[in-house]
């Protein structure tokens, strides 16, 4: 990651909310390894709120972004939602 952010990705635990579960997880064929990956290799991660943050990543030609909150307390990350771009040529 290009920034020093208050968690490791590798350590935190990661929970997806229902809504990102079926819809996105399901769409792109993910399942938590995949997930915990794309927000570790994330080209760019941006703050967007006290505690919420945005991971932008490629995959397969397409953009996708993953949007979480992280939990200091429980040290965990829970994914709120996604979304998915066009062909990036």
């Amino acid at each position: 990651m290009p920034k020093a952010y208050p968690f490791n990705i590798e350590m935190c635990e990661i929970i997806a909310s229902k809504h990102f579960r079926n819809k996105y997880m399901r769409l792109w064929n993910w399942d938590y390894h995949i997930l915990r990956r794309a927000i570790k290799e994330a080209y760019k991660i941006e703050k967007a709120g006290k505690t919420k943050f945005e991971a932008y990543f490629m995959e397969g030609g397409k953009s996708r972004k993953v949007i979480f909150v992280y939990y200091f307390e429980s040290d965990s990350i829970f994914v709120i939602s996604g979304s998915s771009g066009g062909d990036k040529i």
